[in-house]
């Protein structure tokens, strides 16, 4: 049996002001490439995961944040979520480590039917200084099923994640 603590489960913590979901998220050997640092594609599965720890509710017996509210894809689901548009910032190489990432997560924007996640990967907690290693948005649009065409945010998803609410990225190298 897995222990869990603080550091192996997803949080939404408020810190200098701003409150974020911070999910770990552990490296795969895999995730390297032939330069012994994080892929930059294996950098979106990465925030992928995250993403879905952050907002789709957890297995039976597990625990997740206030934030994950959705079902995950089901034969009866009436909506799933699509990414209509992805941005990252590549900051400083990742390299390979045994303990998590230090994900955080918040919303730039909550819309009619999509939101803006906005993330930053970090070093794993606990480092004396935390290195910033990636930046990325994600427009995340609320489409049903059965038409593929978007719905509305329900209320339950805006007051889950208003207090997640926070600036959006200024991207320092957009031209």
């Amino acid at each position: 049996m897995t222990e869990h603590t603080s550091e192996t489960v997803a949080s939404v913590v408020t810190t200098a002001g701003a409150t974020r979901v911070r999910i770990p998220i552990h490296l795969r050997w895999g995730d390297l490439d032939a330069l012994g640092h994080v892929n930059n594609t294996s950098m979106l599965k990465l925030l992928e995961e995250a993403r879905l720890r952050a907002f789709w509710k957890p297995e039976t017996g597990l625990s997740g944040p206030s934030t994950a509210i959705l079902d995950a894809l089901s034969v009866s689901a009436e909506t799933m979520t699509l990414i209509a548009r992805r941005e990252i910032e590549y900051l400083a190489p990742v390299p390979y480590g045994q303990r998590p990432l230090d994900v955080q997560l918040w919303i730039g924007r909550i819309g009619g039917s999509s939101i803006d996640v906005c993330y930053e990967v970090y070093s794993p907690r606990g480092d004396d200084v935390q290195t910033c290693y990636a930046r990325s948005t994600a427009v995340v649009v609320m489409v049903s099923t059965e038409t593929g065409r978007p719905v509305r945010l329900t209320e339950e998803m805006r007051r889950a994640w208003a207090p997640i609410v926070g600036e959006p990225i200024t991207y320092s190298h957009r031209r």
